[in-house]
């Protein structure tokens, strides 16, 4: 069972991507994914021999970033060497090998204590449809707790949907986050008739927040919302540095100042001076489940199930433990996964239901073997 297959690592080889490097391996591990590394050298060099010499180099240090996604025990791909554009060549890259993930280094550099984003990852970002995932400098990949602001558009759901998984698979704590931001043109208003309108407003805007979350399972994580007034970039910001974020789950086209943060007049705003590493998404899912089909054997469908019900995919998980039972219908431990599942979910009676089925074979079972040794004594 996959969840993401194939992660591209585009390394520029200075000593912020060593960073860079090791968390893409964490997270590999952690996901069970390829990872291919890629670097990406100028096209501007005429000199034949010295571009002969930079590409043996740059294939040298590419060469040992794969020994070491081996030794880690993760599979690597075949290092990728470009010439041209960084960013459109990695954007390529990413589409040529159908990519679920690519992960850059933010190429940041630090002063007056804000985070500038360096240009190559930006704009990789504004190109990419694949998701990014940028990695802080010096900042490890140690996922605690995840924040997804949404203003209900498609990205957003996309955004959370992905969030939700990463959470169960970090056994993170997620902070969903919505701004109801000002409404403009208000300059016909008086103060108190200001505050009027923005608190019918802000009401509305919660309800919308509440139906939102209605369409996501968020059964088995440990979750909780927030609700803010004011200009999205900032309060993203603020939520960040108050809970001490890990990551940041966005997606990067929709409807209000949320979508702006990448593309547009916030940009700068957030994505350059938010401290801990985040994941943009636009127009693709990072997960993208894939379930082995030949697959026939009793403890196998059972684990899936396990790590499934792990990851929150419920009912592909209670699908694994029928799977089970077709196989042997006496295996007690699926009756209890599909009842820890059903229980997760909230569904009580359908969980008393599989648990009992799973007692009374136990009971039948303990009964039988206390049969046999009767018999053997009365043989005796």
């Amino acid at each position: 069972m996959k969840l993401l297959e194939r992660i591209l690592l585009a390394e520029d080889f200075t000593e912020s991507s060593k960073n860079v490097v090791t968390s893409a391996i964490e997270l590999a591990k952690i996901f069970k994914a390829q990872l291919i590394p890629m670097h990406v050298l100028p096209e501007e060099i005429t000199d034949k021999k010295v571009t002969s010499l930079l590409e043996d180099a740059a294939l040298k240090k590419l060469n040992e970033t794969r020994d070491r996604i081996n030794e880690e025990g993760v599979e690597s791909g075949d290092p990728i060497i470009e010439f041209g554009s960084p960013y459109d060549s990695i954007v390529k890259a990413s589409i040529a090998l159908n990519a679920n993930l690519v992960i850059v280094g933010s190429g940041e550099n630090k002063s007056n204590k804000k985070f500038k984003l360096g240009t190559t990852s930006e704009r990789i970002i504004q190109k990419s449809e694949k998701p990014v995932y940028v990695v802080k400098e010096d900042v490890p990949l140690n996922v605690q707790h995840i924040l997804c602001p949404v203003d209900f558009s498609t990205t957003s759901k996309q955004a959370l949907t992905n969030a939700i998984t990463m959470a169960h698979r970090f056994k993170a704590e997620l902070t969903i986050l919505s701004v109801c931001e000002d409404a403009g043109s208000d300059w016909f208003y008086s103060y108190k008739e200001k505050k009027d309108v923005m608190s019918k407003r802000c009401e509305g805007y919660k309800k919308k927040f509440d139906r939102f979350l209605q369409g996501f399972n968020l059964a088995g994580l440990s979750w909780h919302k927030e609700f803010r007034f004011g200009i999205a970039a900032d309060e993203i910001l603020k939520t960040i540095s108050g809970n001490i974020v890990d990551l940041l789950v966005m997606g990067t086209v929709g409807r209000t100042g949320i979508s702006r943060v990448i593309i547009g007049s916030v940009t700068e705003k957030v994505v350059r001076e938010v401290p801990c590493s985040f994941l943009m998404i636009k127009a693709e899912d990072v997960i993208n489940l894939q379930l082995e089909s030949d697959v026939s054997d009793l403890e196998s469908h059972y684990n899936i199930g396990m790590q499934l019900m792990d990851d929150g995919f419920f009912s592909e998980a209670i699908n694994q433990f029928k799977l089970c039972l077709n196989l042997n219908s006496m295996h007690v431990p699926a009756y209890f996964g599909i009842a820890k599942v059903y229980k997760t979910m909230g569904k009580e009676d359908m969980s008393k239901i599989y648990r009992d089925r799973g007692k009374d074979i136990l009971d039948r079972i303990w009964n039988k073997k206390i049969e046999q040794e009767v018999r053997k004594l009365r043989g005796s």
